[in-house]
């Protein structure tokens, strides 16, 4: 595992309560109305005009919607202090994993199913980037298959628990992780683009450090999808504040074709994602319970910290996530077989040179 530099530690910010991190998943917002005004240009499509469409808890810039591709972000964008505010060092589970036992293997297992996927078509061997690592679920999986597996991350508490067979560089950012032109057959961004403050600029460089006709995927909430619409401002893939971009389809192949890709598929199935978001975004819709509190009681917390919420509310998050997942899941097949899946990915090919 690569030395973090020092400028990128020292951009950290400090550790924060656990009262802080269930405080940010809690953070209320409402949605929001009014007509079309001027923006900067948008970077998925460059239109000058937005909506706002979601005010959140304790921020003064609203998220607003182009009046052309559906983007949606923050207006005027957040700066960097305050985005590093929204990952204090809990926020990425305590040591190297997120989850409670039992829910944690089941995204290790899933994240394996997800390399099976992510292997087809790929070379034993073949060298494979994941920029925005986090504990590396996916790269142990790759690396079992005896691919050449790398990560990027910006933060080392982040990285914690990361496979040892995988080279992780920590950066502010991808340019800076210093990896050389044409270097990946294969790069992955999942769930990754939609925190970043310069998704362009983070393709572009994807793009500079993955081989003519490599391969990109790129996954992200669906802002377009049919659990979108429904669950508006209680939809939990919206992740306010941490999201600070709302990705439609159609504005992520707009963006993707525009940086030098081809999008070949796309894809709209996640059991990782996809049920778990009709769960929480149905709770989140019953004004008794406290938004995303089933996820918040999921996160494994540090020793000596209580469980949050009331015993009874505790009793109500698990009984009613346990009766709405058979509905989930018949949702989310449906709704993948009608391609509006509440998340998406989509593979892209780095097209070649221009002359």
């Amino acid at each position: 595992m690569s030395e973090a530099p020092s400028a990128a530690s020292e951009s950290l910010p400090e550790p924060a309560s656990p009262s802080v991190v269930q405080a940010l998943y809690g953070a209320a917002v409402r949605p929001l109305s009014g007509p079309p005004e001027p923006v900067d240009p948008c970077p998925a499509c460059g239109a000058e005009t937005a909506a706002p469409r979601f005010a959140v808890e304790g921020l003064t810039s609203p998220v607003c919607i182009c009046t052309e591709c559906g983007l949606a972000r923050f207006v005027p964008m957040l700066d960097v202090e305050t985005v590093a505010a929204f990952y204090p060092a809990d926020y990425y589970g305590s040591p190297g994993a997120k989850f409670g036992d039992g829910f944690e293997w089941l995204v290790r297992w899933v994240g394996a199913r997800h390399a099976s996927f992510l292997s087809w078509g790929m070379p034993e061997g073949a060298r494979v980037l994941d920029v925005g690592c986090g504990r590396g679920v996916v790269l142990g999986a790759l690396a079992d298959r005896g691919f050449e597996v790398h990560g990027m991350e910006q933060s080392p508490a982040a990285a914690t628990g990361a496979d040892p067979r995988a080279e992780v560089r920590i950066a502010p950012d991808l340019a800076s992780a210093g990896y050389p032109d044409a270097y990946f057959d294969q790069v992955l961004i999942w769930h990754v683009l939609e925190h970043l403050t310069d998704p362009r600029g983070t393709l572009e460089e994807i793009r500079r450090v993955l081989r003519p006709g490599g391969r990109l995927v790129v996954a992200v909430p669906n802002f377009e999808s049919e659990q979108a619409r429904w669950a508006g401002a209680e939809w939990f893939h919206l992740d306010l504040p941490r999201h600070l971009y709302q990705f439609p389809l159609k504005a992520l192949r707009g963006l993707l074709e525009d940086t030098g890709f081809e999008p070949i598929h796309d894809h709209h199935f996640s059991l990782r994602q996809n049920p778990f978001g009709w769960i929480q975004s149905a709770q989140n819709r019953l004004a008794s319970l406290p938004r995303n509190g089933l996820y918040t009681l999921l996160q494994r917390r540090s020793p000596g910290v209580p469980s949050p919420f009331r015993a009874t509310t505790r009793w109500q998050l698990r009984l009613l996530g346990a009766l709405l997942a058979p509905w989930a899941l018949w949702r989310s097949m449906r709704s993948a077989f009608r391609r509006s899946g509440a998340t998406v990915h989509v593979v892209a090919l780095r097209t070649l040179d221009r002359a």
